[in-house]
């Protein structure tokens, strides 16, 4: 059952809005079903250090993220990796598209040095500028 919703001026004519109300809402649900984004990367329990300043990455072109837990594992799409095996798939993914970018998620209670080796492997791979996620507060 549709509801008739009708606006009428002086002259008597009428807008019949059903059929724009009932595009908004077809709008509004395939917009909240094209949306959905693999997360499974970014809802791994990875504890970001803070910035002051940060924002997100303006192009999400094919954005391959890579997180580096508290003991300096590797995971790349949710499983656990070499640096040969992550540097071989960052190639193979700039070799496909020259414009990739890499974000690298690294756990606040891991060693430095665990995350200069992940950016030192994209930069191997071809990735100019590879980004490091940070959590903005304190």
């Amino acid at each position: 059952m549709l509801i008739k919703a009708k606006t009428q001026d002086a002259d008597g004519v009428s807008i019949e809005m059903t059929p724009m109300i009932d595009m908004v809402f077809l709008l509004l649900i395939f917009f909240l079903v094209a949306t959905t984004f693999h997360q499974t990367e970014r809802e791994m329990k990875i504890a970001l250090p803070f910035a002051g300043s940060a924002a997100p990455i303006s192009s999400m072109l094919q954005e391959l993220v890579v997180n580096v837990d508290e003991r300096g594992g590797i995971i790349l799409g949710g499983r656990s990796v070499s640096a040969a095996e992550l540097e071989a798939r960052v190639t193979q993914a700039v070799a496909a598209n020259p414009d990739q970018k890499v974000t690298v998620r690294g756990d606040r209670a891991t060693a430095y040095a665990n995350i200069v080796t992940v950016l030192d492997t994209c930069k191997r791979a071809g990735i100019q500028e590879p980004f490091l996620d940070t959590v903005v507060g304190r």
